[in-house]
């Protein structure tokens, strides 16, 4: 091969990585011109993603899902996931973004983007009106049950004062039990589980915030360089944000109100 063949190859190569790129780097455009969003979703996680009496997908990621959807002017197509193949369902191009109780890691940093938080997911320890605590020293001569080994474990054992009571228990449904059952005053765990709870808890044992071990809000996940579709999130997320509308969703499906910050939450220990 000459000199003259090698750059005209040379040239045509970049020119058809140039159309390559040029055709995907608008992820925005090419879902409004499909007229589908794909959104991986849990189906088997509520209260965000479940499925209903009527066989159809509901929880608080749902309504997300759906509400993005609406904003960009397109229909829904749900496409439930787990929580292992989420991220991959994502890189690999069977959805366009993830709504499933997506926390925000470094590690998930360096292979996606995320959106604005969307969800008021968070660590905390929670029991019923009747027991008052409000920070970790309060604990004193309480009995708190949570799960062994878990993030809870490592956030409130150095937290609590030498008279708590600290049981550990071998997996969350367990933990749970032993709330229902008031083998433990108290149960440290993620608001979502603290809200399933209040359905199943008697009247006198119904769990309420007592006091937060971390903020862990959900985000939305979005494949790396796509400006236009995060904009577009990050505004539909706002706009649910500020109608009301995540809320409302939280009232329904996490029995508690939303965080007056939290779409300016970022993942962090609170420290007291």
């Amino acid at each position: 091969m000459n000199r003259k063949q090698f750059l005209l190859g040379l040239a045509v190569g970049v020119l058809s990585l140039g159309t390559s790129l040029s055709a995907s780097a608008d992820q925005l455009a090419d879902i409004k011109s499909a007229g589908e969003l794909r959104v991986a979703v849990p189906q088997d996680y509520p209260p965000f993603g479940f499925v209903g009496p009527d066989m159809k997908l509901k929880g608080y990621d749902i309504n997300m899902a759906a509400y993005i959807a609406k904003e960009l002017g397109v229909k829904v197509k749900l496409v439930p996931v787990t929580g292992a193949n989420r991220v991959p369902f994502l890189q690999s191009g069977k959805a366009d973004i993830v709504i499933s109780t997506l926390g925000k890691t470094e590690a998930r940093a360096k292979v996606i983007d995320f959106s604005i938080a969307y969800g008021p997911t968070f660590l905390g320890v929670f029991g019923p009106a009747s027991v008052k605590v409000e920070k970790p020293s309060d604990l004193s001569g309480h009995t708190v049950g949570f799960t062994r080994g878990g993030v809870e474990d490592q956030m409130i054992t150095p937290l609590a004062p030498k008279d708590a009571v600290l049981k550990r228990y071998e997996d969350n449904n367990t933990t749970s039990q032993a709330y229902l059952s008031g083998q433990v005053e108290m149960i440290a765990t993620i608001n979502l589980v603290a809200g399933a709870l209040v359905d199943r808890a008697k009247a006198d044992r119904k769990p309420e915030a007592k006091f937060l071990l971390r903020k862990s809000p959900c985000f939305v996940g979005l494949n790396k360089n796509e400006p236009a579709l995060k904009d577009a999130v990050n505004k539909a997320i706002t706009k649910a944000f500020n109608e009301g509308e995540l809320n409302r969703w939280s009232e329904e499906f996490l029995k508690a109100p939303i965080p007056a910050d939290l779409i300016t939450q970022e993942p962090e220990k609170v420290t007291y």
